[in-house]
């Protein structure tokens, strides 16, 4: 891409260039705060934008921030516009996937990783046998739900795109690095700036 080519791109989306909340960071309870306050003080109306540089963090917090989105839209009808800068990785992605696709952009040289969910815990067995069947279930359906909730937001990621579910989850496990020229030209995205 030239510079002219990236000056065209630009100027057919002004308003990614003053972006009205500005997130970077591990996304966590602190950035879900700073987003809450930054969308209390934006502007009420005309088309919001969100951009955010992230290499990952709680999930549960993107979607959080995404279900507010999400919300906004719903009830009030409002164009929100995703600008993601750098890197959108992990739980940065999960936020993404609250905005569609004609609604996201990448900043040049931006790239996204998508992976599966992680966990790290191990299971204590003691006490009388008949108690234990109930902690390992208890585990298991902690697990089975976190699948659930992981596909869901593979579903989100790529709805609209010409990446399939089936493709996300045969890549995800490995971590899949998708460059921004990539997540447009496979509709993730709409446009590069």
């Amino acid at each position: 891409m030239t510079d002219q080519d990236r000056q065209t791109a630009a100027s057919k989306y002004p308003l990614l260039a003053h972006p009205h909340i500005q997130l970077h960071g591990t996304v966590d309870d602190m950035m879900y705060a700073r987003f809450k306050t930054q969308l209390a003080e934006a502007p009420v109306d005309g088309p919001l934008v969100v951009s955010l540089t992230t290499l990952g963090g709680d999930p549960e917090m993107g979607r959080a921030m995404g279900d507010d989105i999400q919300l906004l839209r719903d009830y009030t009808g409002r164009e929100t516009l995703f600008l993601g800068k750098v890197a959108v990785y992990s739980a940065g992605a999960t936020f993404m996937a609250a905005f569609p696709v004609e609604k996201r952009f990448l900043t040049r040289g931006t790239r996204l990783m998508l992976h599966e969910r992680l966990m790290s815990s191990s299971v204590q067995l003691s006490g009388p046998l008949t108690t234990l069947p109930a902690v390992l279930k208890a585990k298991l359906h902690e697990i089975e739900e976190s699948i659930k909730i992981q596909e869901e937001g593979f579903r989100e990621i790529v709805r609209g795109s010409s990446v399939s579910f089936e493709e996300l989850c045969e890549k995800a496990p490995s971590n899949w690095y998708i460059e921004a020229e990539e997540a447009r030209s496979r509709g993730l995205v709409l446009d590069i700036i």
